[in-house]
């Protein structure tokens, strides 16, 4: 759909406001369009306008998206709820989204930000801690890769 094209293309180049107008308008012409609700959702996302993103994320995920768009709008919506101090509503979403895409490992630090505004902070750090081990190209934390997966989860504990 070339209108959509162009609303993605504009988001591109940093014309937000204008790529959001157009895919309004393409979500009220096509409302039953998953990708144009999520591409929507992402375009108040975009504008710090997570309120309204909200429910363009939601009606995406219930009407159906391929998985890489259902990877970003499980993110995007658990993102969304966590920005707007929506916590519980966040790890819902956020474990929903883990359940069908275990290896995301950007929806598993998005999950861990939510999990320390939940207070879960031993939960959170175990998560950033282990992502952190099997993902860094860095040397030292490459040496100490082992040690750190560990104890990711065992941080407060004394011998």
């Amino acid at each position: 759909m070339k209108e959509l094209e162009i609303a993605i293309e504009l988001r591109k180049e940093g014309k937000l406001r204008e790529s959001n107008e157009i895919l309004i308008n393409l979500a009220n012409d096509y409302p039953d369009s998953s990708i144009i609700n999520y591409q929507c959702a992402w375009s108040f996302d975009v504008l710090s306008l997570e309120k309204e993103a909200v429910p363009y994320y939601e009606k995406a995920i219930s009407i159906g998206l391929p998985e890489k768009d259902l990877q970003g709008a499980f993110l995007g919506l658990g993102s969304t709820y966590r920005t707007l101090g929506q916590y519980q509503k966040s790890k819902e979403v956020l474990e929903k989204g883990l359940a069908k895409f275990t290896e995301n490992r950007a929806m598993k630090v998005f999950y861990a930000m939510t999990l320390y505004n939940l207070n879960e902070y031993a939960k959170a750090i175990e998560i950033l801690l282990t992502n952190l081990a099997q993902t860094s190209s860095d040397e030292n934390i490459k040496n100490y890769k082992d040690a750190i997966e560990f104890y990711s989860d065992k941080l407060n504990e004394i011998e």
